[in-house]
């Protein structure tokens, strides 16, 4: 008796939709390049979700579409996968993000093409710097992972420094607890010259809703 369950009448459909991996980014990259346009640079993260094997094609298709960018095209702790698909590849491979002493970043830096420093994790200020030195000493630049208006600052004092990664919903929490965030629109940010530190205010008053 065949116990196979019986096939949906759209399933062969199904699975000439979906393909494997690597086509499902090349269409979906289609879908994106035509939207905004040959002029705009392409990032994608894949936030460590593929095999090595997986990734070394999805970057010889993210390749053909001009993506510059490719984060954690494997989990950020299997340094050899990360090495092995840099090695293959001509798009730009980035990690570091959950970095948290000196140790990892100096780990991090030999596989990478652009060590992320997030500086909520690493340690604060004076580690993000140390870890902005080790990453310069590999000849890398470093990008800011996520808190955008605590980043700007650090980012504004190393040499190395290539962005800071503006995430949405993070500027949205700063925007609203802080006075004395900046305006990313127009793609850049300019650092106060003037006054101490990080340059944010806490607003109490709008946190106050929050608390318990």
């Amino acid at each position: 008796m065949d116990r196979r369950p019986a096939a949906r009448p759209d399933q062969d459909q199904d699975r000439r939709v979906l393909g494997k991996p690597a086509d499902r980014g090349r269409a979906a990259g289609f879908l994106v390049r035509n939207a905004v346009g040959g002029r705009v640079e392409l990032f994608v993260d894949a936030n460590g979700g593929y095999a090595v094997g997986q990734a070394r094609r999805m970057a010889d298709a993210l390749a053909d579409l001009g993506v510059t960018w490719f984060e954690e095209p494997v989990s950020s702790d299997d340094l050899a996968g990360l090495a092995t698909v840099r090695s293959s590849t001509m798009v730009d491979i980035a990690a570091g993000e959950y970095g948290y002493d000196l140790a990892y970043f100096a780990r991090m830096a030999p596989v990478v093409d652009c060590l992320q420093i997030d500086v909520t994790r690493c340690g604060g200020y004076t580690e993000w710097l140390r870890a902005a030195a080790v990453a310069a000493a590999g000849g890398l630049e470093v990008s800011a992972h996520c808190a955008p208006n605590l980043s700007a600052h650090a980012g504004a004092a190393i040499p190395n420094f290539r962005h800071i990664e503006w995430f949405v919903d993070h500027d949205r929490i700063e925007s609203e607890l802080f006075d004395g965030c900046l305006d990313p629109h127009g793609g850049s940010v300019t650092v106060p010259s003037t006054g101490a530190g990080h340059g944010l205010t806490f607003r109490a008053e709008a946190a106050e809703p929050y608390t318990i």
